[in-house]
């Protein structure tokens, strides 16, 4: 007979027992028993508890579901210089988490997607890094050389009919204007590290398994993908940037990648506040390949 049932059955006997003849009675389950119970019991509770945080998740994903910006609308932005998304000085999250990405390694391959005219480019070229962005917009590209006192060259792309690709060969900085999902490693090879400071945070939802299926075929077999994201109700903001939660880093990517958390910080300023938003937590990811060469 199983124990459990056995036991459960002895001590219901006593009770009744002691409930007829009136005999107040304290039962102790013992040791077994009562941790199993228990543990049951908590499993009971975290899986009622994982299930609604799954079901919160999924809401607040959907809020912004249906969310699409057009390309040109992001063109249109940057016309009209309305780019508070572009920061004048080194990302500090890149700065902090560089030697994680380079481990150990010196004349990386970057990746910059969305790159806009980011500074950061700039900062690793000087550090003897090589540097390949794609951009939507001339405007922002032509900004990020003039900005930095740069020269460049522009040439046509045979493979993106329309794209051209902006170069700066004594930096080592390659900067494609094509829309993103029309780029691939055929056109400029893999890479050994990729910065995405506001890329899947600013594609629209709908196209994110896309953009992580794009993200890994340009992933060489030593890549290290820093990621940044954002976290926050989107019941006060409806974005760009999207919410992105570290449930759906996790999976879009790992299947094929090790995914890890490097740092969460509050990073709620004015310009959040003006959105309406009243919490924003910035997280970090390491994502590489699995059993890569990257995660030793």
């Amino acid at each position: 007979m199983n124990d459990d049932f056995t036991g459960c059955l002895l001590v219901w006997c006593g009770f009744l027992n002691s409930w007829v003849n009136g005999i107040p009675v304290k039962y102790n389950l013992g040791p077994s028993l009562s941790s199993r119970v228990d543990q049951r019991a908590g499993d009971r509770a975290r899986s009622t508890s994982d299930s609604s945080a799954q079901v919160n998740i999924s809401r607040m994903l959907g809020q912004q579901a249906e969310r699409v910006m057009a390309l040109g609308e992001w063109e249109e932005r940057w016309q009209q210089d309305r780019i508070g998304f572009h920061q004048p000085t080194v990302h500090r999250m890149l700065e902090k988490n560089l030697d994680k990405v380079l481990n150990g390694r010196t004349g990386v391959r970057f990746f910059f997607p969305l790159c806009g005219k980011a500074i950061d480019m700039k900062w690793l070229a000087d550090q003897g890094h090589s540097v390949v962005g794609v951009e939507i917009s001339e405007k922002g590209i032509q900004q990020f050389f003039e900005e930095n006192n740069m020269t460049f060259s522009e040439e046509p792309v045979p493979e993106i009919p329309g794209a051209k690709v902006f170069r700066n060969p004594e930096k080592n900085i390659s900067l494609y204007q094509c829309d993103l999902f029309q780029f691939s490693s055929s056109i400029a090879g893999r890479f050994g590290a990729i910065w995405d400071r506001g890329s899947l945070v600013a594609i629209n939802p709908k196209d994110r398994e896309k953009y992580a299926a794009l993200i890994v075929s340009l992933m060489d077999n030593d890549c290290r993908y820093l990621l940044d994201t954002f976290l926050y109700n989107p019941d006060q903001y409806r974005g760009p940037p999207f919410f992105v939660p570290d449930e759906q880093v996790r999976s879009l990517f790992g299947s094929s990648c090790n995914v890890e958390l490097l740092q969460s910080v509050d990073a709620l300023t004015d310009r959040q506040r003006d959105w309406g938003l009243d919490s924003f937590m910035e997280n970090i990811h390491l994502i590489t390949l699995k059993n890569s060469s990257a995660t030793k």
